[in-house]
């Protein structure tokens, strides 16, 4: 079915995100409270709430977005570019300008959203930020009332499950076996926190944000039988 897919019609994404604030005595008592109970599974005995407060970004109760990375193909005759830019700075604005970019350039019917591991993370992350920010939900993410047919969303973690529903299969692992160049060669996810707080450098995370874009959209060629995208044919705007 993906063969049928117009790739033009395709929106890839990513995004990057951290824990709220820098530090865990920098939330109020309430929050405080809410985290230790949160955490409590994923840290079990290994850690306090404090000390485990750095993988807050993975909820998106706790955390915020910091970079949404999006990608999308044109063509021109024989010509084949893949188009990227990013979203970074105040939360609220890159919330707004993406908002922006789905309602004017991919809000049609025909038009799709793909991400790594997406249906999981990246379109909820997304979706929970806007409400928190009490900003009402693009036609694209707002799935209340919607069949799983109509849900508008590609998720390449799902596609390379082939309907196995056991095992996860990380970006960098997935673009290893298929032989496409890495999107983590410099830093990964768990790097974000300190990249982001400690050393203060949105453009890493902004490369490494696009990377994980060009790999989800490496990945779905792939699944097709495309040819990969090649250097010349990558365009960062």
């Amino acid at each position: 079915m993906i063969n049928k897919l117009n790739l033009e019609n395709i929106l890839f994404l990513d995004i990057e995100t951290v824990p709220e604030t820098q530090d865990f005595s920098e939330l109020d008592d309430t929050k405080q409270v809410l985290w230790d109970a949160k955490s409590q599974y994923q840290r079990k005995e290994d850690f306090t709430a404090e000390e485990f407060y750095e993988r807050a970004g993975i909820w998106a109760e706790f955390g915020k977005i910091v970079c949404i990375s999006v990608g999308y193909f044109t063509f021109q005759g024989n010509h084949r570019r893949f188009r990227v830019t990013s979203f970074y700075g105040d939360e609220i604005t890159i919330l707004k300008d993406f908002k922006t970019l789905l309602i004017s350039h991919f809000s049609q019917a025909k038009h799709l959203l793909c991400a790594h591991n997406g249906k999981e993370f990246d379109f909820p992350y997304i979706a929970r930020r806007m409400i928190i920010h009490n900003m009402e939900l693009p036609y694209k993410l707002n799935l209340f009332g919607k069949k799983p047919w109509e849900v508008p969303h590609l998720d390449t973690l799902e596609l390379w499950k082939f309907g196995d529903y056991k095992t996860y299969t990380s970006l960098k692992l997935l673009t290893n076996v298929l032989g496409i160049p890495s999107p983590k060669d410099d830093i990964d996810g768990s790097e974000v926190y300190r990249v982001y707080y400690e050393d203060k450098d949105i453009d890493r995370i902004i490369t490494y944000c696009e990377k994980d874009t060009i790999a989800v959209a490496q990945i779905f060629l792939r699944l097709r039988g495309d040819n990969l995208l090649s250097d010349d044919e990558i365009i960062h705007v």
